[in-house]
């Protein structure tokens, strides 16, 4: 069949000026990552320094927009599963980000592979722009050759330095820790180091008393607990809330942190208030691509009397056999009441103290009176230290049977709201409305497809010599915003669809509820799809915080208008 031309009067114009098109706008991430936490000393390759840097290039490039800063601090370059890494690449599929800005290669990644298959082929794929400032890289701009581009080779050297520095690192340090010198960020609690040679241990004579006075109370048969309590009413800065007050550590978690038991523990048998050096507890091998672990006590790098004690051999023996005893009750009981059996734990990381917001603790009891087994939940943070929280006590079944009639009552609401909600379905407000979607579809869809072939065939048009080259331009840009706003429609269309079902018949609150209507008890499965959060206050208030709210509001306000309107 003979293909239909496009007739045109077409005139050779005396003069071509060629159309310059617009320059594109991008829509511009930057992104920002130091392999440890940032230590804001000056100079240093801070966080903030990168973030100056990549804002600054941004805000002077005019094909470019600010979009965002993606920032993962404390991460490794040696592979990319960095939580702000992974929402700049979900950013870019949806369509929020065309364009990434770096200081340099290295900041994106250290593994040549991984960065080569982003930079030649999964960037190219999304249409995604690249540049690394400091490198002087830019996708757009770069020299490629038939291997693809060329700087990226830069990434070998990146790669292998990063495995040959902790290689070599590592050696270094492990000749360090045999030789008996310190290689910790900071001093173990009690001890600082020394002015002269920061490999030296020296007793600090603010927090070494405290250390005395913590086994003196052990020794005496003082409990752990009790320590812990006795250093918090006395405002004692624990360890970690003692290096943030010297601005050894930035991170504002530390700023008020307690004494608690497991710190006690630590202190109370470490060798090293004995004038021993203990390093090697843990390890991690960027080399090999291992990250921290920790090594049996049997692989601990003791070397011993590399510093001053800050305990006498008798005290530490005390309190060392002291711990020996209780372990030895421990073992004792474990087992003692296994026939009065346990309880599964199904509320397990769903409640939390109302004041303190920490998780609350399941807390075992035995009545060998009455021989059964019971449980409560307490507050962590009034044990350690009762003045910092209100006291807690809740018993479990009493808490499951709060947990049991809201979930139950909520599944009631569920199942009133489906039988409102199938009758709306089927009224003659929801099929026309439903049908007047389709038909909008099924519009932009062609809509679509016509401006798609109009653009397909623009171009054998020109070469027939039907138009002129500023008609070709002109029609082609016209078409191309055609496509681009037909696609943006039909996306909008596809998504009020989607949001229509799961209002109704794919809405994940009434077949989360359904999924358990017909349960006798609550089970750790229902217990975990219904509630979010379960809060509970020193009056044993409890508030439970449910699921799928937005999809139950978004639900019952549409049955609300289609009664309005019928009314």
């Amino acid at each position: 069949m003979a293909r239909t031309k496009r007739k045109v009067n077409y005139v050779q114009p005396t003069t071509v000026e060629p159309l310059v098109p617009q320059s594109k706008i991008y829509l511009a991430g930057g992104y920002i990552r130091l392999s440890v936490e940032d230590s804001g000393n000056p100079g240093a390759d801070t966080i903030h320094a990168q973030r100056e840097l990549v804002l600054k290039y941004i805000e002077s490039q005019t094909d470019m927009k600010f979009c965002d800063i993606y920032c993962d601090n404390g991460r490794t370059g040696t592979n990319f599963e960095r939580p702000e890494f992974e929402r700049l690449m979900s950013d870019i599929r949806e369509g929020r980000i065309d364009c990434i800005v770096v200081k340099d290669l290295s900041r994106f990644g250290r593994n040549y592979l991984e960065t080569g298959n982003y930079l030649e082929r999964i960037f190219p794929f999304l249409n995604v722009r690249f540049v690394a400032i400091n490198d002087n890289f830019d996708t757009l701009t770069a020299e490629r050759d038939a291997e693809g581009y060329i700087v990226p080779l830069k990434n070998i050297f990146n790669g292998a330095y990063s495995r040959d520095i902790s290689r070599k690192s590592g050696s270094a340090l492990a000749t360090k820790q045999r030789n008996g010198e310190f290689i910790g960020s900071w001093a173990p609690y009690g001890y600082q180091k020394s002015a002269v040679d920061n490999h030296k241990l020296e007793p600090n004579s603010e927090t070494a008393p405290i250390v005395q006075m913590i086994f003196q109370w052990r020794a005496s048969g003082v409990s752990y607990l009790q320590i812990a309590r006795k250093l918090n009413e006395m405002g004692i800065p624990s360890p970690s809330r003692y290096h943030y007050q010297r601005g050894e550590v930035k991170a504002e978690r530390y700023a008020n942190a307690v004494w608690h038991v497991p710190v006690i523990k630590v202190i109370l048998s470490s060798e090293v208030y004995l004038g021993h050096m203990v390093q090697g507890r843990s390890y991690n091998i960027l080399s090999a691509g291992k990250r921290m672990c920790k090594r049996p006590k049997s692989e601990w790098v003791v070397v011993p009397n590399t510093h001053e004690p800050i305990i006498d051999e008798e005290t530490f023996s005390i309190v060392k056999e002291i711990a020996e005893k209780c372990r030895a009750v421990h073992q004792e009981r474990v087992g003692r009441f296994d026939d009065l059996g346990t309880i599964p734990h199904i509320l397990r990381g769903l409640i939390f103290c109302a004041d303190c917001k920490r998780p609350m603790v399941r807390y075992k009891n035995v009545s060998e009176k009455c021989g059964h087994v019971y449980y409560a939940y307490i507050c962590l943070t009034h044990s350690e230290d009762p003045s910092s929280c209100p006291k807690k006590y809740l018993r479990e079944t009493k808490l499951l049977e709060i947990l049991w009639d809201t979930v139950q009552r909520e599944i009631a609401l569920a199942g009133n709201l489906k039988k409102l909600a199938e009758k709306y379905s089927q009224s003659a407000k929801s099929t026309s409305h439903g049908e007047a979607l389709r038909q909008e579809i099924a519009a932009a869809n062609n809509t679509l497809e016509r401006a798609r072939m109009l653009y397909d065939s623009l171009y054998q048009n020109y070469v027939d010599r039907l138009m002129s080259e500023d008609e070709y331009m002109r029609l082609r840009n016209r078409y191309k915003q055609d496509i681009k706003n037909a696609e943006v429609r039909l996306a909008d269309l596809e998504q009020q669809k989607q949001t229509e079902l799961k209002k109704i018949d794919e809405n994940p609150w009434l077949i989360t509820c359904e999924q358990f209507a017909h349960e006798t008890e609550l089970t750790e499965g229902m217990a975990h799809a219904l509630i979010e959060r379960v809060e509970v206050d020193a009056d044993d208030h409890v508030s439970v915080a449910l699921r799928f709210q937005d999809e139950y509001r978004t639900l019952a306000h549409l049955l609300e208008k289609s009664e309005e309107v019928s009314a």
